[in-house]
């Protein structure tokens, strides 16, 4: 009776574990939960125009895209074109793009490499190509408040209107600041410079500071004032110009 017993209960047992493991688990809402899009991005416009005493056209325009093919690498790239005439003559020509493509060893320190071009035909540079590779820390990183410096090296190759085409190698540093004010609005601001290495009184610094508000749907309002400052420029030049842009972005 008491073997009798002992197996009934064994059996009892068995049946119970085989039918725990056969019910079907609830899903990880980890797993279950669909990945961020591996592309973001903007592409932005914006047009004034004047007539009356003086006829002016402004036209900007722009682009931001993030592609994360992996949790540890992203890449972006950013451009920004400004053309203006003032009663029929040329009073603004610039373009600048870069492309950084990060790999993230850890949660605040990444490497990269990146790409910059720079067009800006009031300033003598026909273009302006600098390659550099690098180390960057990301000091803050949440859903609120971004905050990252990273410097570079690597080299400068410049051709300018008024003389002979230069090449050099480079050292760059950067840092960039994005807050979120509210649910619809953020601030963001960004400061890049290089310094050329063979020629250590050429140097040039961008700095921009921009807002952003929601309008409808993918649509956004940005008012951004961008900074452009070079210390070695052709006599007729001048070393420094600010540019206040206004424009709709679409977001995708």
């Amino acid at each position: 009776m008491r073997d009798t017993s002992f197996w009934l209960l064994a059996l009892g047992a068995w049946l119970t574990a085989g039918s725990a493991i056969a019910q079907p688990q609830p899903p990880n809402p980890a797993a279950s939960s669909p990945r961020p899009p591996a592309l973001t991005g903007n592409v932005s416009f914006g047009l004034g125009l004047t007539s009356g005493n003086s006829d002016t056209t402004n036209f900007n325009g722009g682009y931001e895209f993030k592609y994360t093919p992996s949790p540890r690498n992203v890449v972006k790239s950013s451009g920004l074109f400004l053309f203006g005439e003032t009663a029929g003559v040329r009073s603004n020509e610039q373009w600048g793009l870069n492309v950084r493509d990060e790999f993230t060893p850890d949660s605040r320190v990444f490497l990269y490499g990146e790409f910059r071009y720079l067009h800006d035909r009031f300033k003598g540079i026909d273009y302006l190509m600098s390659p550099t590779a690098g180390v960057g820390y990301k000091i803050l990183d949440d859903s609120r408040v971004t905050l990252f410096v990273s410097g570079g090296v690597g080299g400068a190759w410049e051709q300018d209107t008024a003389s002979r085409f230069r090449r050099s190698g480079a050292v760059t540093a950067d840092q960039k600041l994005t807050v979120r004010v509210t649910r619809t609005t953020s601030i963001g601001q960004s400061l890049y410079a290089l310094w050329n290495v063979t020629d250590v009184r050429d140097e040039l610094y961008v700095l921009r500071a921009n807002v952003t508000a929601a309008l409808a749907g993918r649509m956004q309002l940005k008012l951004e004032v961008v900074d452009t400052y070079k210390t070695k420029l052709p006599p007729t030049s001048q070393n420094n110009d600010v540019a206040l842009i206004a424009s709709v972005v679409y977001r995708f």
